[in-house]
């Protein structure tokens, strides 16, 4: 083969390297049984994922500038609690507001993202206006925001008994689908992720706000020096990744039908590890919305396909962790080579 055919080969592959991991993931359940190429499998395996790909997405945002925020998956926990605690049946025993009327979903919903807009706002703000570092000041998000849950979720007559009877009207947005025919169907849940991500997608790479965030990521010395105002760029990042937060946990609660205020519980490192996998750099100013979107499949088959074939999940751990590790010593080499 010719030798310019070879590096062209070489350097395609290695851009698309996670696309390639994800087929011989794929590949190789398959042949240890080949009834995982079934479309309900696929089905289940978008279906479980739809939620963390929405988290992932808000955590790439924030990666992207060269940041990290910890605080996504008690922010999911939050807004999960908050929009169920207002959407259960008349006739459920314990309902958290026994004397509120029956909403619109669509208000609880929206209350639940104001909640995670606020959140990544202050994170933002705390981050950009007093220049603590996003590791540092996202870790007391996520304490602070675990306490207030807890203390919502702890109110009378509730005293932290977990949210149930929730309404169908809003249940079905995390498990109602549409029916193709033939068998085949989509949930609702699945097209609402896709919807986000191209939205995301659209911000990436459409509008000034994107590529702001990948100049701050790059190099925010230079980003300041050609005119971006640092700080409110960063504010206005870290909200639209709380507001993303906000709607994984409307959704994650309509999905599981409930809520209690330890939902999001380690979805954080879920969420970053799965960018990282994709792609992002954890050095910044690198990252596409389907990189990302290929991470959360990667470990969204290894969760569903190794459980398929009957495999440990703690077996699964060791593959999830030596993917990650390898994705970022590529992503180290990267930048060395780099630079």
């Amino acid at each position: 083969m010719n030798p310019t055919t070879v590096v062209k080969v070489k350097n395609y592959l290695s851009q698309r390297a996670i696309f390639v991991v994800l087929i011989f993931l794929i590949i190789g359940i398959a042949i240890a049984d080949p009834s995982f190429l079934a479309f309900s499998s696929l089905r289940d395996i978008l279906h479980q994922s739809s939620t963390k790909l929405i988290i992932a997405l808000g955590a790439a945002f924030i990666l992207i500038t060269g940041g990290t925020d910890l605080s996504s998956g008690r922010v999911v926990g939050l807004t999960a609690v908050i929009s169920a605690s207002m959407l259960q049946i008349d006739e459920y025993a314990n309902r958290f507001f026994p004397d509120l009327p029956q909403l619109s979903p669509f208000i609880p919903a929206l209350v639940g993202v104001g909640v995670g807009f606020l959140v990544g706002l202050v994170n933002g703000f705390v981050v950009a206006k007093l220049r603590i570092p996003p590791f540092i000041a996202t870790l007391g998000t996520m304490i602070a925001v675990y306490g207030i849950n807890s203390l919502y979720f702890d109110m009378e007559p509730n005293h932290s008994q977990p949210i149930g009877g929730l309404r169908e009207d809003f249940k079905v947005w995390g498990s109602g689908y549409i029916n193709l025919g033939g068998g085949y169907t989509i949930p609702y849940l699945v097209l609402i992720a896709i919807g986000v991500a191209f939205i995301c997608w659209v911000i990436f790479n459409k509008t000034r706000l994107g590529k702001n965030m990948y100049a701050i990521g790059g190099n925010v010395q230079a980003a300041q020096v050609s005119g971006i105002n640092v700080a409110r760029n960063l504010i206005f990042i870290y909200s639209i990744s709380g507001a993303l937060y906000g709607i994984a946990g409307v959704l994650e609660a309509a999905r599981t039908g409930g809520a209690n205020n330890n939902y999001g519980f380690m979805y954080e490192l879920d969420a970053i590890a799965a960018c990282v996998v994709g792609g992002v750099s954890t050095a910044g100013g690198i990252g596409k919305v389907q990189g990302v979107a290929a991470g959360v499949l990667i470990f969204g088959v290894i969760n569903y396909g190794l459980t398929f074939i009957g495999v440990s999940p703690y077996y699964q751990f060791i593959v999830k962790g030596l993917i990650i590790i390898t994705a970022v010593a590529i992503d180290i080499r990267r930048n060395i080579a780099k630079k």
